[in-house]
């Protein structure tokens, strides 16, 4: 075709010398054009002779000039002197950058803590109880399961729906993932511990198969409605319930020395229809023994107690009140999850902008642990937010004065100010007392209005009370 058109082979050849040659000019012309001292930087200010239709191409030019690097001298006050690395301020929109930035916080000795009950649980009891690495896993036979459907996944497990081949009875399927044999020891021993235990899921067998040697646990079956479709379906009534259920788990498990470490809404299957809940997933859960050190990453971000956060690692039973908390705290408020943190550091900053920078310098200061300077800069100060702040249209038959009390009470940076699962019992009991009794008043008086209104005699009253 080039051929055709009469070009010879030599005209791209020329054709690119032509190219390179014209680029070359304008490039020497751009350099002498921003380095001429009548288009110097005297130009560009306010009161320079020169007219303002004569900025525009330098301006123009000094932006490509600086996106393509090339070799113009600038003047000296353009640049700053470089900054070492570790003074620059963090960038907040780089969370990757700010984890690197941010190291551990400081603990200084004087100040242990010790959990105010069940201290001593384990330290009283054989060490076959709690030293789970000495466990002898008895296997029972793979085959006598079939998997149904997928139902669930995690970090550390695939959780299926099955059945077992005999009796055709469902049950819950857990296939862990590869972790240490150390891990799904602590699991199955804390499992077979709380066997039988009020609202604890019930572990029925331990299977592994043949070939690949990965291990499931087989649960019983609980016919669960997804929380974020049945919580904003609960009554006042409802929630006041199921958050008593579950502190009967807790303070069951606490009462058995151990702490489960993940309590979240995903770890609360509850039958609606039956009443019934179960708390689920205890792979994070530990044995407690006083002033032992724990590892802090544990418990799902919105969930996290704020002594995971600023690293205090002598935590007790008392971190799965925190949690408990924020599940309350999210039913009443209609607000899921209620501390929404981008990370485990904006976590924390979103604890203080309700909770207040004064209460928890003070609990800082009492358990003698420094802040990151990074991260108290990142924290900041934040004056305490009031409860009545979170409450509208929306929540307030739920958000009422004796909940919101309750998450008051669940909610305090110093986990040994916040109640124990019994004694959140108590508390929780005598208040669903108050409302039984607000209600009951309630019901008698609407009855007693539909009277006084003439609506029906009271013979037909006594009538119906008597049926």
């Amino acid at each position: 075709k080039k051929q055709k058109k009469g070009l010879t082979p030599e005209a791209p050849t020329l054709a690119a010398t032509f190219i390179l040659f014209f680029s070359q000019l304008s490039r020497r012309f751009i350099s002498i054009f921003l380095t001429t001292p009548l288009f110097s930087d005297s130009l560009s200010l306010p009161h320079s002779p020169a007219s303002s239709h004569s900025f525009w191409p330098i301006i123009v030019f000094r932006r490509i000039d600086s996106f393509a690097a090339t070799s113009v001298s600038r003047p000296k006050q353009y640049h700053r002197s470089p900054q070492p690395l570790n003074q620059l301020p963090l960038p907040l929109s780089q969370p990757g950058t700010l984890a690197q930035k941010i190291g551990k916080s400081i603990r200084r000795p004087g100040a242990a803590s010790k959990a105010r009950v069940y201290a001593d649980v384990n330290v009283v009891r054989p060490k076959e109880y709690w030293d789970y690495e000495t466990l002898t896993v008895q296997w029972g036979e793979q085959d006598d399961y079939e998997v149904v459907r997928k139902v669930g996944r995690g970090k550390y497990s695939e959780v299926f729906e099955g059945f077992h081949c005999t009796d055709n009875e469902k049950c819950v399927i857990k296939i862990l993932k590869p972790v240490k044999k150390k891990k799904i020891k602590r699991e199955i021993k804390i499992l077979q511990n709380l066997c039988g235990g009020p609202n604890i899921v019930k572990l029925l067998d331990i299977v592994r198969d043949q070939q690949s040697k990965t291990p499931s646990l087989i649960f019983e079956h609980v016919n669960n409605t997804d929380f974020k479709v049945l919580y904003p379906t609960l009554s006042d009534y409802d929630i006041r319930y199921y958050i008593y259920e579950l502190l009967k788990a807790l303070d069951y498990c606490h009462s058995q020395g151990i702490m489960h470490r993940d309590v979240k809404p995903h770890n609360v299957m509850i039958d609606h229809e039956q009443r019934k809940l179960r708390l689920i997933d205890w792979g994070l859960a530990e044995f407690y023994h006083p002033a032992k050190e724990y590892n802090v990453r544990v418990a799902s971000r919105y969930f996290k107690g704020p002594e995971l956060l600023v690293d205090l690692q002598d935590y007790d039973y008392s971190l799965d009140l925190w949690s408990l908390g924020c599940m309350f705290a999210g039913m009443i408020f209609r607000k899921d999850p209620f501390f929404y943190g981008h990370d485990n550091y904006d976590q924390l900053v979103k604890i203080a902008k309700v909770l207040g920078t004064d209460e928890l310098n003070a609990y800082l200061s009492k358990y003698h642990i420094e802040l990151d300077p990074n991260l108290a800069a990142l924290v900041g100060r934040h004056s305490r937010k009031p409860w009545a702040r979170f409450i509208n249209v929306d929540n307030q038959h739920l958000a009422v004065s004796e909940a919101v009390d309750f998450v008051d009470k669940l909610l305090r940076y110093d986990h040994q100010e916040r109640p124990t699962a019994k004694e959140a019992m108590k508390c929780r009991k005598r208040q669903n007392s108050n409302a039984l009794r607000l209600e009951t008043n309630e019901a008698f008086l609407s009855i007693e209005n539909f009277i006084n209104c003439g609506g029906i005699l009271h013979w037909e009253i006594l009538a119906i009370i008597l049926l």
